[in-house]
């Protein structure tokens, strides 16, 4: 049974189709299931919430039965019972069969790893067709959890994410139309995570590399990068940076403090903070 949440989200139950590994961080989850008939989404950013199992259940435990009090139930599980949730970002939805797939950044999977995998990231890494998820999205299409909302007037668009956000800024880039120019900094951990994106857009991407280098995620490469880079002449910018919520606010205080960008033009996204985990950053907002 599928319960409405709040209008216009709701729970979504699926199953694992297929996976694909995109470079040695990234691994691409195709998502399926008869309810996907009701999921819609015409924004490129579309913001999702994923329920997997805990570790040792076959199934993810939310008691969406309870309706709108569901959240309050879930959170009162026992800790080897509730399902874990993590945000994530939609990369693509298709049509006849209904798909959606979510691309996952893979954190200490590998032996020795300095930092050992979070669940998601194991989860992600093992994941095979038939698994069973939850899934709290849009039933509506044009819904709050959107945020790249360019002006119509808009015309230069400036993109920057790291690699939990390359799923959103690459489906924004191919969604471009003919005429936009666009410049983009993609940062990621490995040579061999960058992709071929396709775009009719005047576009110009530079991925920002982080092989052998000390720095972790959200470190001032991107600011060094984006400080340094000579921008097209244009009246009427718009930027949208997300990722490591450091660096995206040292980024927005470039583009509106020594660019001089309108703040009312820069939409700016915190995927998640250096040092804490998804239950601890939601607990300190």
């Amino acid at each position: 049974m599928t319960t409405a949440v709040a209008a216009p989200f709701r729970f979504f139950s699926l199953q694992v189709v297929r996976t694909r590994q995109l470079g040695p961080s990234l691994v691409r989850v195709t998502f399926g299931g008869e309810e996907l008939r009701e999921f819609y989404s015409n924004g490129c950013d579309q913001s999702l919430s994923l329920f997997i199992p805990a570790e040792g259940q076959t199934e993810p435990v939310v008691p969406i039965e309870l309706g709108d009090g569901w959240w309050q139930a879930w959170r009162e599980l026992p800790d080897d019972v509730r399902a874990v949730m993590r945000s994530y970002t939609l990369r693509a939805l298709r049509r006849n069969p209904d798909e959606i797939d979510i691309d996952f950044v893979l954190h200490g999977v590998d032996p020795g790893a300095d930092t050992p995998a979070g669940p998601a990231s194991r989860w992600a890494a093992n994941a095979t067709a038939g698994n069973r998820v939850l899934l709290l999205g849009p039933a509506i299409a044009d819904n709050r959890a959107i945020r790249f909302r360019p002006a119509e007037d808009t015309d230069l668009v400036l993109l920057w994410g790291d690699e939990t956000a390359v799923p959103a800024a690459s489906a924004i880039i191919e969604s471009l139309p003919a005429g936009t120019r666009a410049r983009v900094w993609l940062e990621v951990q490995h040579a061999a995570d960058t992709q071929d994106l396709v775009t009719e857009a005047d576009a110009e991407v530079t991925w920002l590399v982080r092989d052998h280098q000390t720095g972790a995620e959200g470190s001032p490469m991107a600011l060094g990068a984006i400080r340094d880079a000579q921008l097209p002449d244009a009246e009427r910018p718009y930027v949208w940076i997300a990722g490591e919520s450091g660096c995206v606010k040292q980024l927005r205080r470039h583009f509106v403090g020594e660019r001089g960008i309108d703040r009312r033009r820069v939409t700016f996204v915190g995927y998640w903070r250096q040092g804490m985990t998804e239950e601890q950053l939601r607990a300190a907002e």
